[in-house]
């Protein structure tokens, strides 16, 4: 193993000076190899501090580009990065930070398809993903290559962390054996996220990588780290790999990838938002206000929402309060509902249906859509 060099010695220097570390964890920090996927708020940090610490090589996937709304929190990422693609950006940061680092950027959408060959080169894999599929995918890819899956999550103030080893310790589906229906957990965009917050598990999900790396310490193996930023508040839930997890278990089940999205009950082609009969395109959503008499268009989005903007002449009743307020629309002919980006109104329209409304439809892409093809003036969120 070749040492460092002068210039490597100092910019490692308080890493060397600390036993734990010294030379020896510094040149296996350097010879080491993490995949992170997803460059967005948890990915920030994850790839800034791994770059500092002198990771060598770090493989970043991502399928996205930078948009304003990104810049509250994913800090790898600057103003005049919007637009651009995310592991891009990232790999400029990256570079800028430390050019010993080898970046290996993968601009494409994660798939059952792509992601075997992916993980292979990588020791350790970092999971900033925000969605419910990709989480499966990348739990099982793991298992099936026995690689160390390091998983973190993010929602308005609260996080969790821990460190799923294959055979070591549980996985991801010894947590949650089953996705939550669809639409049942908000994401980021339609509940919000606290900007600092992916910063906080962000390291923590780095700080166990480094660990792993240099063989120190007591990586999160069967241990959920809860975080709680309103109580700044950590709790430690005790995990155990299930004999029944249908991947890792005594008795497998599942001894390939499947079809995630399917597994989800999400829609079945990538890219394409799931069809409602209920369905209105913005601009038919326009001519029934437009001509129609007896039509409420409903807003079930909470009402610090509908105070940073609203549609012209729609009606506050949020989703949480639906069920307790739907005799409000008794005189309607027709309501209309609309949310963020059409998730929530589509749960406000079963809602409607157990209380007996007949004429029911929604924005499909929320007020989003609205403000894109209708009103381009009106402020985004």
């Amino acid at each position: 193993m070749a040492q460092l060099t002068r210039e490597q010695i100092l910019r490692y220097s308080r890493h060397l000076i600390m036993p734990e570390v010294g030379l020896e964890g510094q040149l296996k920090l350097r010879e080491a190899s993490i995949l992170l996927i997803g460059a967005g708020g948890l990915g920030s940090p994850l790839g800034l501090y791994l770059a500092a610490a002198g990771v060598g090589r770090l493989g970043i996937v991502d399928f996205d580009v930078v948009d304003a709304t990104n810049l509250q929190r994913q800090i790898i990422h600057r103003t005049q990065d919007v637009g651009h693609l995310k592991v891009e950006s990232a790999k400029e940061r990256i570079q800028q930070l430390n050019p010993d680092v080898e970046v290996v950027t993968f601009n494409q959408r994660l798939s059952r398809e792509s992601i075997m060959d992916l993980i292979r080169p990588y020791d350790v894999v970092i999971d900033g993903t925000d969605n419910f599929p990709t989480r499966y995918l990348v739990n099982d890819a793991c298992v099936f290559q026995k690689k160390p899956n390091i998983y973190g999550s993010i929602f308005r103030f609260d996080g969790q962390a821990t460190v799923f080893y294959p055979f070591k310790g549980p996985c991801y589906r010894c947590l949650y054996p089953e996705p939550p229906p669809p639409g049942m957990v908000p994401s980021c965009a339609e509940g919000g996220v606290l900007g600092v917050l992916p910063g906080v598990i962000g390291l923590i999900q780095a700080t166990e990588a480094i660990k792993l790396i240099m063989g120190k310490g007591e990586p999160l193996i069967g241990r959920l780290l809860l975080y709680n930023a309103l109580k700044m508040e950590f709790r430690e839930v005790k995990l155990k790999r299930s004999p029944e997890c249908p991947v890792c278990g005594d008795h497998p089940t599942i001894k390939e990838l499947v079809d995630y999205e399917e597994f989800c009950g999400l829609r079945g082609v990538e890219g394409k938002e799931q069809r409602s009969e209920h369905d209105l395109e913005p601009e038919q959503v326009k001519e029934m206000l437009q001509q129609a008499k007896g039509v409420v268009l409903l807003d079930v989005r909470e009402r610090h929402e509908y105070d940073i903007v609203r549609i012209e002449g729609s009606t506050l009743i949020p989703l949480s309060e639906l069920h307790l307020r739907a005799n409000e629309l008794d005189t309607a002919d027709t309501v209309i509902a609309y949310c963020h980006h059409g998730h929530r109104s589509l749960q406000a329209i079963k809602t409607l249906e157990h209380f007996g409304f007949k004429k029911l439809k929604h924005l499909r892409g929320g007020i989003d859509a609205w403000a894109v093809e209708i009103d381009p003036e009106m402020p985004r969120y």
